[in-house]
């Protein structure tokens, strides 16, 4: 078991958590938060007492609900789809600040009926402390939709849920961050589906290229790269290079740039109250 006591005692007390329950639903998105909370409530409850929900759009990879698909096959719940349809959202599109507040909340409202007619009425989320302090208006959904977190109840930031996964063998710990691809679009520039697919192509080709997690950030003819900073000097090797830059270019876009700063979770929230400032004038 965990070597760490503060980690042994954290996966008890979520353990104790999730037994209170009775019956769960989990929002289930296949990172490695959500992949922890419904590995421990299986274990805890039952797969027959566990409802899996994963959010389906044009914001998200077909390879993320394969992933997902393959994770509650073998853990052997129930697996609920839920099509949330943003993207016909105009307000959704214009891409504000509360983008995510939106998303979740869509996907909330058509979850707990759904759910609800399945005979599960508490539903829970994988958000862990970290979560707290970043800017998540999709916290805020979650809360007024009623929504538990047992991750942040049982005191587990991402280090954590990283450290236990590995420690009970979760396939999966060490995957990569994966939110929905309209987080690639800086606030106020319209998200569509054409950027979105551009994005999606752009990274999965990284991927199949050995940058496991790489972010394509998409400045309008611009693809911002970030990837770990031990991975840049691989990308700028001239051979793959000249591959990356031609592929991205034939995906539509005209400059290919190497964010030197590397890979960091929500690099477009750096620009937030710039952009605030300038939406009040």
């Amino acid at each position: 078991m965990m070597d760490d006591d503060a980690s042994m005692e954290a996966y008890r007390k979520l353990g104790s958590i999730l037994e209170g329950m009775g019956k769960v639903c989990i929002a289930f998105s296949g990172g490695v938060d959500s992949n922890l909370l419904l590995h421990a409530a299986v274990k805890v409850l039952g797969p027959e007492n566990v409802l899996a929900a994963t959010a389906v759009s044009g914001t998200y990879t077909k390879t993320e609900l394969e992933h997902t698909k393959n994770v509650t096959e073998r853990l052997g719940t129930e697996h609920m789809i839920v099509c949330t349809n943003e993207l016909d959202d105009p307000h959704f599109r214009s891409n504000p600040p509360d983008r995510c507040y939106i998303c979740r909340g869509a996907f909330f409202s058509k979850l707990i009926p759904q759910a609800a007619e399945k005979g599960f009425t508490i539903i829970c989320d994988g958000a862990n402390i970290d979560d707290v302090s970043d800017h998540r208006p999709g916290r805020k959904a979650a809360k007024e939709a009623g929504v538990r977190s047992p991750l942040i109840e049982a005191g587990m930031d991402k280090a954590k849920v990283r450290a236990i996964s590995r420690e009970l063998g979760i396939e999966g710990w060490d995957r990569p961050s994966s939110p929905c691809l309209a987080s690639r679009v800086p606030y106020g520039d319209k998200i569509t589906q054409e950027k979105l697919r551009m994005i999606e192509e752009a990274e999965r080709f990284l991927s199949s290229r050995g940058f496991r997690g790489a972010r394509v950030r998409h400045h309008g003819t611009i693809a911002r790269i970030e990837v770990p900073l031990e991975m840049m000097e691989k990308l700028i090797e001239k051979g793959l290079r000249d591959d990356i830059s031609s592929h991205l270019k034939k995906l539509g876009f005209t400059y290919i740039c190497l964010d030197l700063e590397g890979y960091r979770t929500g690099s477009l929230n750096e620009t937030l109250e710039e952009f605030l400032k300038i939406s009040d004038k």
